[in-house]
């Protein structure tokens, strides 16, 4: 099944026209690659109420499958990503950002310091990725395999079959 997916950059920066975003092209060109389709892309500043419109609008108004966030998630005053991302999530999936960790304390130590969050809005499911190109790029190469299961359980009416296609 082909989902629909959601990029949104959130910087102030990027907003204001002062850096180019690559990471949400980068991030948009991997959903891609494995299937999905972007259905819509959008650049934010790092405010609270601002990403959080983002967010309600792509799970509520648009029923898009996946948004991917990029940014905001570091240890600076204005990185609040995470908490507007779970302001408006009503399940956590904490194993997303768990394996996303994981993956890049393999390629530095300083992978420790995401504080990316992940969770479910409706049948949506919301993914914050780091804000550079080449962690977020690490960070959804990480996961993006198991999202497509979790995208899978999420428009099932029931249960979806958990041990198909797992690895042994």
């Amino acid at each position: 099944m082909s989902y629909t997916a959601a990029v949104i950059t959130v910087s102030d920066k990027g907003f204001r026209g002062e850096r180019e975003d690559t990471s949400g092209p980068a991030v948009a060109a991997i959903a891609e690659a494995h299937g999905l389709s972007v259905v819509y892309r959008s650049i934010v500043p790092d405010e609270r109420e601002d990403i959080c419109r983002e967010l309600c609008r792509c799970a509520d108004e648009m029923k898009i499958a996946l948004v991917l966030t990029t940014g905001g998630t570091g240890f600076s005053p204005r990185d609040i990503t995470p908490e507007a991302t779970k302001a408006v999530i009503e399940r956590e999936t904490p194993g997303i950002p768990e394996a996303m960790r994981t993956e890049s304390m393999k390629i530095t130590p300083r992978g420790c310091l995401s504080r990316s969050a992940a969770g479910i809005r409706g049948r949506t499911l919301i993914v914050n990725l780091p804000g550079s190109e080449k962690a977020a790029k690490e960070n959804l190469l990480a996961v993006i395999d198991a999202l497509t299961h979790g995208l899978d359980m999420l428009a099932s009416s029931g249960s979806a079959n958990c041990a198909e296609g797992a690895a042994k």
